[in-house]
């Protein structure tokens, strides 16, 4: 069915038509061709962009129309046209260059204004966040990119501690921690939480997107490229950057509900995980060009449970198996107001609220971590989160000397409680409680930078300069919980609350560090046709010391429909200060079994006494060489080929436990029995190729725009490091199931059809979405008894209609099919369930329905 609906989907792709509105944008004052203006028709769900000539063509039907023409650097205006049956019209505008550029968020990638993003050197992905929620099931914005940018991953996990309640995500198959993500292009704060386990982003600190609402984003930019040397730390897979809305006087709200059919439920349940949402956006102006634009916004997330799988031994699963209870509360702004003619104040930012409940794994009513008079039957423990998450940013825009100039700073927190309910503590007896709280982290970040752009149009055929300093001030806590979530109140009995224990006073801490950065980046237009940059940054940091790193890019034009780009770099990320800090004591299930183990923070007496090095940066060297082209009426491709080689990965080991005879004295003497840590372990090579396609045309009265995006993958470990007391088990420290997590990040091929109808009042949007084969190594250690997920694709259709301007109604549903990864025995997975957290995810078809009002 799914080849089916591939191959309808590309015949319709392949009809082509004459445009019938043609035009070239250009600049008031000098005449130069405008890039990048984008051309928006009012009142209809579809728009395009001016090529790097500043031309545009567009398929319009007979009628009257209205067009916004807007451009980064330049006033917005609009256009009316009338079009006649059989007419061919030309439209030809200059904007005048206007001072309230300072408002607009500079396309991530390039620092150049003039520099369109089919225009740019490096892939960039543009995804307009009102029109894909619009039509589709995903709420969050992990989801959301899960199934739109074929280069992006994220899943959903289950009984994986803290990652149940905040989801990794990566670019490229790379770490969470190696993209760096901005809002409105400052730099945002990671998440507290260090990922322990789960199949994505293990050892990982990421950002956590899911605390941005999307209904307070204009857009989203994909930088598929390295870009340390121009933005800092983090960026070695590429760059997020998040674009806040700027709307003002209209009313914006939605109300919306989905739930999963339920196909593997003990109690033949139909529907579970309901999920709803209620959002409204509104803007005020400020002064003549100013505005203040805000966002609440709810999400409640109910559980699903695909625990008890037919075909399955009962005794070897969880009981409670699926999506947390997630609460999820949010309110953003953002705003500017002009002080003069050339200067602007901004300011946005938010907070996040969220509560969970996640499920751990069952305790058994004979486990000698049960209390039978307690629980008879024995318990499922549930993880709880309370999450607060705060982004704030201000500072000023001005020109001082046809310098842009923008001064600003950024500070953010996140701070995880956790919390243990349904649960005891063993060494208690009958009198334990059956709730605790659990002790925490958080981290803040503060950012202070200072940058200055110019463009020099009369140096060569244009050339832009940027350069400026960053600095950062980065503070990690760990806070203890209550006494009775880890105290062992009788020695002889496992201590702590089970499912999750306490910190304890020894692990709390409170660490900081600073970094300053410099940096320089430049692009200059030899030619018209020809375009070369050049980027370098230094940074400092106070806990590891210095690094240097550059980019060159480039981009020839070798016809006005087709352009090759590429780009060299080099680039860092500093270990986070989770990785470096964190310590703990956990319990692990190995084969069904509980264990404790602890994790032992770098620097810390058990790493000196494995001769373990202090945790250093990670660096990397990023290729990328590809070009885009215009394939005739309405087609746009591109390919881009990418190569990312790392050195020096920071990962968390496998467990070394007291009877490995090379370092049973060291681990005994010092009392521990099993234990893990963050180290630089492994080397590793990345090589892909992305491609898009995509098509517009007109189809009777009704606009059909069409895209194909691919993403084909391939990671390798080529290096393993270990010091000389360790080198005995090179195995256990990156072992086996730890490589196959790696490679896990991202599927071998993923692949994206979206077939987008819209005619009158009505939408209808088909999207299919390939996930290639995912393999991972279980508990029984056995290379050749993989894991294997087998390729699946996950169907999704909705159908739109406006019964006014101001209300409109979404149907539809995700993975309609009802499509499930492989399954695989529970006791031995990860997660303690049928399936891994891979692909499409295990909940099964997701229905929905969206009502939305503006006024």
């Amino acid at each position: 069915m799914n080849t089916k609906l591939f191959f309808i989907c590309c015949l319709l792709s392949a009809t082509t038509f004459a445009q019938n509105l043609r035009g070239r944008i250009t600049n008031e004052a000098t005449g130069s061709p405008l890039p990048g203006v984008a051309i928006v028709l009012i009142g209809h769900q579809f728009g395009t962009t001016t090529n790097s000539d500043g031309d545009f063509s567009m398929k319009l039907g007979p009628g009257q129309y209205t067009l916004r023409f807007s451009s980064i650097g330049s006033e917005t205006i609009e256009r009316h046209v009338t079009i006649e049956a059989g007419e061919n019209q030309r439209l030809n505008l200059a904007l005048q260059i206007s001072q309230t550029s300072l408002n607009e968020v500079t396309v991530v990638g390039s620092r150049n204004l003039n520099r369109s993003v089919t225009d740019s050197p490096a892939p960039i992905d543009l995804i307009d966040v009102r029109q894909v929620t619009s039509k589709t099931g995903q709420l969050d914005v992990n989801q959301l990119l899960q199934f739109v940018a074929p280069s992006f991953n994220s899943n959903r996990q289950t009984g994986s501690d803290g990652a149940d309640h905040v989801d990794p995500a990566s670019l490229r198959g790379l770490g969470p921690d190696q993209t760096l993500v901005l809002i409105n292009g400052k730099r945002q704060h990671q998440s507290s939480l260090v990922t322990l386990f789960g199949t994505r982003g293990r050892g990982n600190t990421g950002t956590d997107l899911n605390t941005i609402p999307a209904a307070a984003i204009e857009r989203i930019e994909i930088l598929r490229d390295g870009a340390a040397a121009q933005y800092g730390s983090d960026a070695i897979a590429g760059v997020i950057n998040i674009v806040l809305k700027t709307s003002t006087n209209q009313l914006n709200a939605n109300v919306n509900y989905g739930a999963y059919q339920a196909k593997f439920r003990f109690d033949n349940q139909k529907f579970d995980g309901g999920n709803l949402n209620v959002n409204a956006n509104y803007g005020w102006h400020i002064r003549e060009t100013g505005f203040l634009n805000v966002t609440a916004d709810f999400n409640q997330r109910q559980h699903t449970n695909r625990a008890n799988t037919p075909g399955i031994d009962s005794t070897l699963q969880r009981r409670q198996f699926g999506d947390s209870k997630i609460t999820n509360t949010s309110l953003y702004a953002n705003a500017e107001i002009p002080l003069s003619d050339n200067t602007r104040m901004y300011a946005f930012g938010g907070l996040n609220s969220r509560k969970g409940d996640a499920y751990a794994w069952t305790r058994s009513a004979d486990s000698p971590r049960n209390i039978t008079s307690i629980y008879p039957d024995g318990f499922d423990p549930i993880i709880t989160s309370a999450i607060v998450d705060k982004t704030f940013a201000a500072g000023v825009r001005t020109k001082i000397n046809d310098w842009n100039v923008d001064f600003g700073n950024i500070f953010g927190s996140n701070r995880f409680d956790y919390g243990v309910k349904n649960t005891l503590n063993t060494s208690l007896g009958t009198s334990s409680p059956r709730e605790f709280n659990a002790g925490g982290f958080q981290l803040q970040q503060n950012v202070t930078g200072l940058h200055f752009t110019r463009f020099f149009s009369n140096t060569l055929q244009g050339l832009n300069v940027a350069f400026g300093s960053e600095f950062r001030y980065e503070d990690y806590k760990i806070f203890a919980g209550e006494e009775a979530s880890y105290k062992a109140y009788d020695v002889t009995r496992a201590a702590g609350s089970q499912g999750f224990p306490g910190f304890q006073p020894g692990n709390a801490l409170t660490k900081s560090r600073i970094n300053l950065g410099l940096y320089v980046d430049t692009e200059a237009d030899l030619t018209k046709a020809f375009m070369i940059g050049a980027a370098a940054r230094y940074e400092n940091y106070s806990d590891f010391g210095s690094t240097l790193n550059g980019k060159l890019s480039s981009r020839l034009k070798i016809s006005p429909s087709f352009l090759l780009r590429g780009t060299l770099s080099s680039g860092f990320r500093a270990p986070s200060l989770a990785q470096t800090y964190f310590n703990s004591t956990i319990t692990n299930f190995v084969g069904g079994q509980a264990v404790q183990v602890q994790i032992a923070q770098n620097g810390s007496a058990i790493t000196q006494a494995l001769g373990v090095p202090p945790l250093k940066q990670e660096t990397s060297v990023n290729a990328s060489l590809g070009f885009t082209s215009h394939l005739g009426s309405g087609f746009t491709l591109t390919v881009d080929a990418y190569y990312v080689r790392i050195k020096d990965r920071v990962v968390l080991t496998g467990q070394f436990t007291d009877d490995l005879p090379a370092i049973a004295p060291e681990l005994q003497k010092l009392n521990v029995s099993r234990v893990q840590f963050f180290t630089n372990a492994i080397s590793t090579k990345t090589r892909g190729i992305d491609i898009v396609l995509a098509h517009h045309t007109l189809i009777g009265d009704g606009r059909l725009n069409t895209s194909l995006g691919m993403n084909f993958n391939s990671l390798d470990t080529i290096g393993v490091n270990t010091n000389a007391k360790l080198k005995p088990y090179k195995d256990l420290y990156f072992d086996l199931r730890e490589y196959y997590f790696v490679k896990a990040s991202a599927p071998p091929s993923k692949m994206n059809i979206t077939v987008d109808y819209s005619i009158n009042n009505w939408a209808f949007l088909l999207r299919v979405v390939r996930f290639g084969e995912v393999k991972l190594a279980n508990w029984n250690y056995d290379a050749a008894n993989l894991d294997i997920y087998r390729p699946k694709a996950a169907t999704d259709l909705s159908i739109s209609y406006r019964f006014t301007r101001q209300i409109g109604l979404s149907v539809g549903g995700s993975n309609i099919f009802n499509v499930y990864p492989d399954m695989h025995r529970a006791d031995l997975t990860e997660s303690g369930g049928a399936w891994d957290p891979v692909q499409m995810g295990f909940n099964g078809a997701y229905w929905f329905g969206k009502m939305n009002f503006k006024f």
